[in-house]
């Protein structure tokens, strides 16, 4: 991680259970035991990287009244041994140093050996009584169920696309920035679901800016995106069957060394946006909002009537992302995609 990531993430980690975004479902039922004065001994909290899981662990601790002295944070990536575990139980006897209880976090707790998950659920059975463990995992699947049996479990969700803008938004506001929609819309895309990626994307639009006003031509510059000009000229080729002029589009995205993902995910949100325009005229307004007029003006365009843009063709661009990682090339599933959309995979 950046030291610029870094700063940011941080600075703009909730304090308190307000500022918390998009996991209103967890904040609302951990604020209710709290205020009830019914809370478990054992949590698991599961869900992507970069919702906000240690985030709102330390939020629980600190609004039970948990120090810094009796906030423990273990991470089981490189303390995942049965000795390790051994240790933590020794020391969840010992009383808290300046608190009425002592929260121990454990981050990504599928990575322990499956001896130390038998160690750690003795403990999760029998803790003593001002001891509370939260357990935070990436891969629930990965989890041995007699733990998470133990525990009251919560699933926090990828931010949305409009979470992810509103929390942009207050942040530039904050920072003394202005933001156009169009870089606004490549920021919250290019975060994929994660609070922390979307506000590393944006730090590095700040610290590119001399002016404090951030544009689409920047954001594209910066983050290695392929230009809007790149995805109409795609879009079009696509939309008129002419494969030529789709290849050769494809090929100039591949020698300027644009990253394959963006390129596919900035195609696959213009053709979504394009549908959504073409059968939900009441998100018309709200999706001009926020991609802009010019934008806007183009994805009418093409959403205006049936054509060769429509449903099998975004459904074609998402299973041609899920396949790219094993590609031997990684423009080739699109390129093959685009080929048998258009008719002419001969």
């Amino acid at each position: 991680m950046s030291q610029h990531h870094t700063v940011l993430y941080r600075k703009y980690r909730p304090q308190n259970f307000d500022e918390v975004f998009g996991q209103e479902h967890v904040v609302k039922v951990i604020k209710g035991s709290i205020e009830q004065e019914n809370i478990g001994h054992a949590y698991l909290f599961s869900g992507p990287r970069g919702t906000g899981k240690t985030t709102m662990a330390r939020l629980f601790a600190k609004s039970i009244g948990c120090s810094d002295n009796d906030i423990i944070e273990i991470d089981a990536a490189s303390n995942r041994g049965i000795d390790d575990i051994r240790a933590l139980r020794d020391s969840v006897h010992s009383l808290p140093f300046d608190s009425e209880r002592k929260m121990y976090i454990i981050d990504e707790v599928h990575m322990l050996t499956k001896e130390a998950f038998n160690a750690l659920l003795k403990t999760l059975e029998e803790p003593p009584s001002h001891v509370i463990f939260i357990l935070a995992t990436t891969e629930l699947h990965k989890v041995i169920p007699t733990v998470i049996s133990r525990c009251q479990s919560f699933i926090f969700k990828s931010p949305t696309y409009t979470v992810l803008k509103t929390m942009l938004q207050d942040i530039v506001k904050k920072e003394g920035y202005t933001i156009d929609a169009g870089s606004l819309d490549l920021i919250a895309m290019l975060g994929n679901g994660s609070f922390r990626d979307t506000q590393g994307v944006l730090q590095k639009l700040m610290s590119y800016s001399t002016d404090k006003k951030i544009t689409r031509d920047e954001a594209e510059l910066i983050t290695g995106a392929p230009s809007t000009q790149m995805i109409h000229t795609l879009l079009e080729a696509i939309n008129e069957k002419n494969s030529d002029r789709a290849l050769h589009t494809i090929h100039q995205a591949q020698e300027s060394n644009i990253d394959a993902y963006i390129f596919i995910q900035m195609l696959t949100h213009s053709v979504r946006l394009i549908l959504q325009i073409r059968f939900s005229p009441s998100l018309s307004n709200i999706i001009k909002e926020d991609i802009g007029e010019d934008e806007y003006v183009f994805l009418m365009s093409l959403a205006k009537e049936k054509n060769n843009i429509h449903s099998g063709l975004l459904q074609t661009l998402l299973d041609v992302y899920a396949h790219m990682n094993s590609a031997y090339m990684k423009y080739s599933p699109l390129e093959l995609a685009i080929l048998r959309t258009i008719g002419n995979n001969d």
